[in-house]
């Protein structure tokens, strides 16, 4: 037996393990040994990449089922880590009740090893039956409290939308296979890259790609159902956000190649992603709920994830992934924390700043980064220059009269050690995904020039113009989210319609005294 087949049964070992500890769930919930898993996964992970360092084992390798690129190894210790934590925090979250939390710890690690498959698989078919896997398991979590409509009803929006998704992927990759005559990933990347341009029905698979990332990260109006799940436990919140829905970024960094070969494509993933970029962000700033907030925070993040595709910078995506996926796994199982953290926020003094304070923060904005742009010489694209000068203008205009000489030495140095290690954490990602051109025409930067300056409007009119009664209409159809979860519900039940558990009024309900003293 050689390294190379080793290697993937090492890979391969790792979701077997999840389905096998999933499987021996019948009598009891056997915590202990699903977090083992986790950490055996953790632990192979580390010896695969160490062997890939030392030139042991070499990933990508055309004919091979798993272990496409390095890029799956690193999505695979990040699926390990956060099955890790969600699992330790499940067993002391779900303590107590000894009857559900068998059928929840058996679909938990369902789904946690459909996602290690996914992202190991490097057969087209293996790809598609495992992410059908995670939605089935999924939705078995999403509606594990069956008498909570809201959760239902969401688990029923995505259960339509996870078809459909389900349904472009599979065309998708059965007419890469005609065109290509291959089921593997590697070897469809090794033709198109030899061609350097895609035919018609190329175009179209990609083309339905975009569409089912787009489906898989809950883009408007597709969205309603993210919002609403969290009526779903905690840890099953914090695992949807931070290792499944992410999964539409990886489709379009799996099959990058193709997705820079195809403008129809990448102006979809740009209009539909970065309107719900800025519009997200901006709902959630109208909104009191923490989960609803994070939830709409998760759509404006995997907005922006699906445009750094659609731009051909997939490895700041990757980085994107990784880190929206960490910090959402944290931010939902610390939740509970938030009492305290919004009283801090109240009793801090906030003072809107003046029509002088933001002229003063732009042009002084504007000039620093027009004297970069003059003195390193950098050439386009310039949007993340505006946004730059909008970052900035907002540090400088909200903070006046709170910053002293002190807390601005301060600041420097903090931004000057978060630029260095994001730069670092910037080349490391190029490193793992490289050799793709990056694709920003003009017409993309002006684009993005017009979501930020967009953005920028709609947060000054929603933070300091609510009293205006004009203003009022416009933040009052922010917190709707323009109605269009409301219009999509509607289409939902009028196609598939679906029957709601009837919710109970205990003042109603009358119990005979015989039985009530029993």
């Amino acid at each position: 037996m050689d390294m190379q087949m080793i290697g993937n049964f090492m890979l391969l070992l790792i979701p077997l393990a999840f389905f096998v500890s999933a499987l021996a769930n019948e009598r009891k919930a056997n915590w202990k040994l699903a977090i083992r898993v986790s950490l055996l996964g953790l632990s192979l992970t580390a010896v695969m990449a160490i062997a890939v360092i030392l030139g042991v084992f070499k990933l990508g390798q055309a004919g091979s089922w798993f272990g496409p690129s390095e890029m799956s190894l690193v999505m695979l210790g990040l699926v390990n880590f956060i099955a890790f934590v969600n699992i330790r925090y499940s067993s002391r979250y779900m303590a107590g009740n000894k009857e559900e939390e068998k059928r929840y710890l058996r679909w938990l690690q369902l789904a946690l090893g459909s996602v290690a498959m996914v992202v190991i698989s490097n057969h087209m078919l293996v790809f598609i039956i495992a992410w059908i896997a995670i939605s089935t398991s999924l939705h078995q979590l999403l509606i594990f409290f069956p008498h909570r409509q809201r959760a239902v009803l969401a688990a029923h929006k995505k259960y339509i939308f996870a078809r459909l998704a389900e349904l472009f992927l599979l065309i998708a990759m059965v007419i890469l296979y005609f065109e290509h005559d291959t089921w593997f990933i590697s070897e469809i990347y090794q033709k198109v890259t030899a061609a350097g341009e895609l035919n018609a029905l190329d175009q179209f698979a990609v083309m339905l790609l975009a569409i089912a990332a787009l489906i898989k990260c809950a883009q408007l109006p597709l969205h309603g159902w993210l919002i609403q799940v969290v009526e779903a436990p905690t840890p099953v919140s914090a695992l949807l956000h931070a290792g499944i829905i992410n999964l539409g970024g990886y489709l379009l960094i799996t099959f990058a190649p193709l997705i820079v070969l195809s403008n129809a494509a990448q102006w979809v993933l740009l209009i539909v992603g970065g309107l719900t970029t800025v519009l997200a962000a901006l709902i959630m700033m109208t909104r009191v709920s923490v989960k609803v907030r994070l939830a709409w925070s998760t759509m404006s993040q995997m907005g922006l994830m699906l445009v750094e595709c659609a731009l051909g910078m997939f490895h700041l995506a990757l980085l994107h992934l990784i880190a929206h996926s960490c910090y959402k796994a944290y931010a939902f199982l610390n939740s509970g924390s938030e009492v305290e953290s919004s009283m801090k926020r109240g009793l801090s003094k906030s003072i809107a700043p003046s029509r002088k304070d933001w002229w003063g923060a732009a042009i002084f904005s504007l000039t620093i980064v027009i004297g970069l742009i003059a003195v390193v010489g950098i050439e386009a694209p310039y949007s993340p220059w505006l946004l730059f000068a909008i970052a900035l203008t907002l540090l400088i205009a909200e903070r006046r009269g709170r910053m002293s000489a002190g807390s601005v030495l301060g600041m420097a140095g903090l931004a000057t050690v978060l630029l260095i290690a994001y730069s670092l954490q910037k080349d490391g990602a190029g490193f793992i995904v490289s050799g793709l051109p990056t694709t920003v025409g003009w017409h993309g930067d002006l684009w993005m020039a017009f979501l930020f300056v967009m953005f920028f409007a709609g947060y000054i009119i929603l933070r300091y113009h609510v009293d205006n009664p004009r203003m009022m209409k416009v933040r009052r159809a922010f917190y709707a989210g323009f109605y269009l979860d409301e219009f999509m519900t509607r289409l939902n039940l009028r196609v598939y319609p679906t029957r709601l558990p009837v919710r109970f009024k205990p003042k109603k309900l009358e119990i005979p005294k015989e039985e009530f003293y029993q």
